[in-house]
């Protein structure tokens, strides 16, 4: 009788053992909530310092914790090594979807190993923001998409601004009266999508305007270069890079030799915060008065992502203008598809009110031109 006894005991444990693991969140995965199982997500990073990413990062972090989810966010410090290590080691801790923003743009290769590893684990995986170019990479796994934006139109807005912008302004820009605007573009990374398009076409479009209405094509500021621009050389699209170049350049270009550099484009918003600085340490750009009155020569500047301090550079007469590239939206994009990941849909679900590419599953958040009058 106790033998039977035993035996009925130690079943009802197994029995409570057994409904005690059903609960059990996925390997890898924050702690449950609610007693619910969560899914692991891993979200990587081309580099946190850059002052846009940092933007989608907090704003990815907020709705994917508003959706129960703890992300593990990884800063591969522009290192393309460094981040395919982090993806091998995320696959390994057991993620169930991994969201990368590539380090590596001017070649595909590395975008193709995570697809491949992402693949043979059977791991959903979203890139964003930095162009997956090749569109085989994408199309080689279903559980595969790209959220971003349509590279060329950032370009083509930022032209249409400094051509219309010079236009309004063209004498008080031409600063030595030679009737022909100088120009410096600061570009980001070599290589890169949107680096490409923005340089192009920025220059090409204010082009055709100002050359419409008769007036000279830009002019880069230094005749003899073999190319028209300025690179960050360590592909971060930094703040420092841009003031570095401007500091030793204001040194020969200046108003004192008559040749001083008379518009700024730029790449990116870091880098036209970086122009400004350089310009503002030596008495330009202060902005406007209580009145709109200048309060020195400011030389136009314009960027493109619109961040917040960008906004406020503008607000305070300091900076021209800059191309909206929405952070939000783009965080809100993304997380579609983790919703799709997270109630087990196909990754492509749910984005008819999406503009998607016809032959990829590519998604693209628009741009929006953004100056003083933006705000109403």
């Amino acid at each position: 009788m106790k033998k039977k006894l035993a035996l009925i005991l130690a079943a009802v444990m197994m029995l409570g053992l057994f409904a005690g693991c059903s609960n059990k969140a996925p390997t890898g995965s924050g702690d449950p909530t609610g007693g619910e199982d969560t899914m692991r997500v891993d979200v990587f990073y081309y580099d946190f310092s850059d002052i846009y990413i940092s933007t989608v990062r907090a704003a990815m972090d907020e709705q994917l914790k508003a959706m129960g989810i703890e992300p593990n966010n990884w800063d591969a410090a522009g290192s393309q090594p460094t981040q395919t290590d982090q993806v091998n080691t995320a696959i390994t801790a057991g993620s169930d979807l991994l969201i990368v923003n590539i380090v590596e743009t001017a070649t595909s290769a590395p975008a193709q190993d995570i697809v491949n590893a992402a693949k043979s684990a059977g791991i959903p995986v979203i890139f964003f923001n930095r162009e997956v170019a090749e569109n085989d990479v994408i199309n080689s796994y279903e559980k595969c998409a790209f959220v971003g934006t349509n590279a060329p139109d950032a370009g083509h807005m930022q032209g249409e601004m400094i051509g219309n912008y010079l236009l309004d302004n063209y004498d008080a820009v031409d600063l030595n009266g030679d009737g022909v605007i100088s120009y410096v573009m600061f570009k980001g990374q070599e290589g890169n999508a949107e680096a490409e398009a923005r340089t192009q076409f920025a220059v090409e479009d204010a082009d055709k305007i100002l050359t419409e209405a008769g007036k000279p094509a830009l002019s880069y500021y230094d005749a003899a270069a073999s190319t028209k621009y300025l690179v960050d050389t360590e592909g971060k699209w930094s703040a420092k890079a841009a003031n570095d170049y401007m500091v030793a350049l204001l040194g020969s270009y200046n108003e004192g030799n008559n040749n001083m550099v008379e518009l700024i484009i730029c790449n990116n918003d870091g880098m036209a915060e970086g122009a400004i600085s350089a310009l503002q340490n030596v008495g330009y750009n202060k902005g406007v008065d209580e009145n709109g009155e200048p309060l020195s020569t400011n030389i136009p500047v314009f960027g493109v992502d619109a961040t917040d301090s960008a906004k406020a550079l503008i607000k305070a007469g300091s900076m021209v203008g800059s191309i909206k590239q929405d952070a939000v939206g783009m965080a809100t994009t993304i997380n579609t598809l983790v919703k799709n990941v997270k109630d087990g849909a196909e990754l492509m679900a749910n984005t008819d009110q999406f503009t998607v590419d016809s032959d990829v599953a590519k998604i693209r958040v628009p741009y929006a031109m953004y100056d003083a009058s933006s705000e109403g």
